[in-house]
C-alpha cells in the first residue's frame, strides 16, 4: 500500500479507499463543464455516488490483482483530483497507462505535476519499466505536466479515444523508469 503524502495547504495524495465513491461523484459532478472537453461522453448517471462506488469497488479489485494503482488528491474531505495507473501489464513489457485530471478550483498550482511526480515515483517502487500517457493534442496543459515530469512525445495516435463525443486524435508520451 501506497503511504499518502501531505503537500502544500494540507491536501493529501494517496490511495483510493474503498469508502471514496461519494466523495468521486461529489468532485465529477462539481468538475462537470471542466472535465467534459477532455474525457468520454457522461450521462446523468455517471455522477451518481451508486456509481461512482461500484467503480470504486472495481478498480480496488484491479489494485488487489496488481493491474492497477489508483490515487486521489483531497483537501479535507473533497477530493480534488484523480490518478490512475491503469491496464498494468507485467511480464516483458511492464508498463501502465497514466491518466489525471485536477479539480478546477486547484488548477495552476503545480498539484497535477506533483501528483503525476507521486504516481511515477509509486510505478517505480513496484518495479514497472515504463508508463505511458496520451494527451489531446490540443491540451498543451497537460503536455507541459508531462514534459515536467520527464516524459517524452513518441507518436501521434489519429482517432485515439472518444472525448467530448467526438474520436480525437492524441499525442503519447512515454517515461521510462530504470533509467
Amino acid at each position: 500500500m501506497q503511504q499518502a503524502v501531505e503537500l502544500d495547504d494540507g491536501i493529501v495524495f494517496r490511495e483510493l479507499a474503498a469508502d471514496d465513491g461519494p466523495a468521486l461523484a461529489a468532485a465529477y459532478a462539481r468538475n462537470r463543464e471542466h472535465l467534459a472537453p477532455w474525457e468520454p461522453a457522461r450521462t446523468d448517471a455517471f455522477f451518481t455516488a451508486e456509481t461512482h462506488r461500484r467503480d470504486v469497488e472495481a478498480t480496488l479489485e484491479r489494485l488487489d490483482a496488481g493491474l492497477a494503482m489508483p490515487f486521489v488528491l483531497t483537501d479535507g474531505d473533497d477530493i480534488i483530483g484523480r490518478i490512475n495507473l491503469s491496464d498494468v501489464v507485467r511480464g516483458a513489457f511492464q508498463n501502465a497507462h497514466l491518466g489525471y485530471w485536477i479539480d478546477a478550483r486547484y488548477t495552476g498550482r503545480g498539484l497535477a505535476t506533483t501528483a503525476v511526480g507521486l504516481a511515477v515515483h509509486a510505478a517505480r517502487d513496484a518495479g514497472l519499466h515504463r508508463v505511458q500517457a496520451g494527451t489531446l493534442v490540443h491540451n498543451a496543459a497537460s503536455q507541459a505536466v508531462l514534459a515536467r515530469n520527464g516524459f517524452e512525445r513518441f507518436g501521434l495516435a489519429h482517432r485515439y479515444l472518444r472525448i467530448a463525443g467526438e474520436w480525437q486524435d492524441h499525442m503519447l508520451f512515454e517515461r521510462l523508469l530504470d533509467e
